[in-house]
């Protein structure tokens, strides 16, 4: 592998907005890190990001909920910079606030807030030498944060607090790391038509749900970003809302 090629994280890289996001980045010729809990599913979007155009793909299938997950994570990255991490592995509950399970809340918050929070920590030093080395690129962090972080919605209030507490960590990150290349980039979508919207069909069918494309489009556009933009969250919702719902 050459100095050149830039190298990405991807976590929840096995389905949905995760493995739409590795496989762009597959295309563009990055080496990838890829992570999930699945392993046969882990292997299935690997062998695709290496048909796709990937200089190089390592797979990490861990619960990223575990205390260590984040530590061998990065360590198994196999490169002295991270040009970027992306975070999409995510899990969401719904459930009215009366009589809300405390172990599910804490599943969320361990795997929406805890583990970006680990990631983002310990991948730093890695993020600012990508940074120094491509001081007209800059290394990016993007966190899929939910518009449930944004604008309340009735049973999601434990998720959307996991979000809410996601975007601001990007924001905090921001305003320590921006200085030195380092931004990060919060996306809020409404209900996006992968497996884990499928709870809520009768409501909102897929056709009415924000494409994947849609997404590893916006990010696309937030990875070729100069380090002297800083967006700290993008809003993504539903065409027929009026923006302030799931």
């Amino acid at each position: 592998m050459t100095a050149q090629v830039k190298s990405a994280v991807v976590t929840g890289a096995s389905r949905g907005i995760g493995r739409g996001i590795a496989l762009a980045l597959a295309r563009r010729g990055w080496s990838l890190t890829l992570v999930a809990r699945d392993p046969a599913r882990l292997a299935t979007a690997a062998a695709e990001a290496q048909a796709a155009g990937a200089s190089h793909v390592d797979c990490v299938d861990v619960d990223l909920s575990a205390p260590d997950a984040a530590a061998a994570v990065v360590a198994a990255h196999a490169h002295d910079a991270m040009d970027a991490l992306v975070l999409a592995a995510g899990v969401g509950s719904a459930a009215p606030l009366d009589g809300y399970p405390i172990h599910r809340y804490d599943k969320q918050f361990a795997l929406n807030t805890r583990a970006p929070f680990m990631l983002i920590r310990d991948s730093l030093p890695l993020l600012r030498t990508a940074a120094r080395r491509r001081p007209t690129h800059g290394a990016k962090v993007i966190a899929l944060a939910s518009i449930g972080g944004v604008y309340a919605e009735p049973t999601l209030a434990v998720y959307g607090a996991t979000k809410a507490a996601l975007l601001a960590l990007c924001r905090g990150l921001n305003a320590e790391e921006s200085g030195n290349g380092v931004t990060a980039t919060a996306v809020a979508p409404g209900y996006v038509d992968t497996d884990m919207s499928a709870w809520v069909h009768d409501e909102v069918p897929p056709a009415e749900m924000i494409p994947v494309a849609d997404l590893v489009t916006a990010v696309n556009a937030l990875l070729d970003l100069s380090p002297r933009s800083v967006v700290n969250e993008l809003v993504l919702s539903r065409a027929g809302t009026r923006g302030y719902a799931a």
